[in-house]
């Protein structure tokens, strides 16, 4: 099957759900946008290979192409990767999520002595979801400055998207080791592993399977920018349908360098079954979100 964008709310009606549920979408402020731009126009470090912006669009052009294609509920991850970042970018997501209705409120934090106070006033106001990126912070997730945040994410079961996973290259502190004392402490911390942990696949679904609180999100995984890289094991699939109503669409939109389209195509085609689809690109991130 070939998808295009214009494709996907037909998509949607034939699955019987009323559009896509996107757990891992980034609007960040014009001029932060514009410096991750810049780093994939420069074949960063990191990305070692040639990766196109495909939506390169002002913000409002962007949520509104959202839901032109269907994707009718979305997060807006912010991410701080230095300290004294986090509450700029959380006053700026606050007043994206206030003036686009189906937009996630969503939240970031970074270790540092304030993190945990202005967690809890976010948590308090109302924060939906929050991100944060050990790679692009640079940051021990056990860090003894996170051991409130993780608490207060587990009390009040508050999503945290993590990008833990040593893929696009290796962080200081990346892989699931560290990451994974985090859950030993906090079993209960209902966070999302972004991009299923590429490439250490296998790993993050053994931590989905032991934790019933972890839950994966399809970013990247299974299109064929990443598969020439970072495959998927085939063999895996099995444990991934059984994991049904723990898998969460993801896309990175804007941030990819094929079409939103493609992310969805090549879910469809790992062919695991019309109700696993379903979960996934609606029910799963509406069940989590919305109750």
């Amino acid at each position: 099957m070939s998808l295009d964008d214009a494709d996907l709310p037909a998509l949607a009606a034939e699955l019987g759900i009323p559009g896509l549920f996107d757990t891992h979408v980034h609007f960040l402020p014009p001029r932060v946008m514009d410096k991750v731009w810049g780093y994939f126009d420069a074949v960063g470090p990191l990305t070692g290979r040639p990766w196109p912006i495909r939506y390169r669009w002002p913000v409002e052009e962007r949520a509104d192409y959202l839901g032109t294609i269907g994707v009718l509920r979305y997060s807006a991850l912010p991410y701080a990767h230095k300290p004294g970042m986090a509450e700029y970018l959380n006053t700026w997501a606050a007043d994206f999520a206030a003036t686009h209705g189906n937009a996630l409120r969503s939240a970031t934090f970074y270790p540092e002595p304030e993190a945990a106070s202005y967690v809890r006033a976010r948590i308090e106001a109302g924060v939906d979801v929050f991100k944060t990126h050990v790679q692009v912070g640079d940051f021990d997730p056990t860090d003894p400055l996170l051991d409130e945040v993780w608490g207060a994410l587990s009390d009040s079961q508050t999503p945290v998207v993590v990008h833990a996973g040593s893929g696009p290259a290796p962080g200081t502190y990346t892989g699931p080791e560290l990451i994974g004392k985090v859950m030993a402490a906090f079993p209960r911390l209902p966070m999302i592993v972004a991009h299923m942990g590429i490439p250490e696949y296998e790993d993050f679904l053994d931590m989905a399977e032991r934790y019933p609180y972890v839950r994966l999100d399809t970013t990247m995984v299974f299109t064929d920018f990443t598969e020439e890289t970072a495959p998927y094991p085939r063999d895996l699939l099995p444990r991934l349908r059984d994991l049904q109503p723990r898998v969460l669409l993801g896309s990175d939109y804007p941030n990819i360098p094929y079409s939103y389209a493609h992310q969805v195509e090549s879910l469809v085609r790992l062919d695991l079954g019309d109700e696993w689809l379903r979960d996934v690109l609606w029910h799963n991130g509406l069940t989590l979100f919305d109750g």
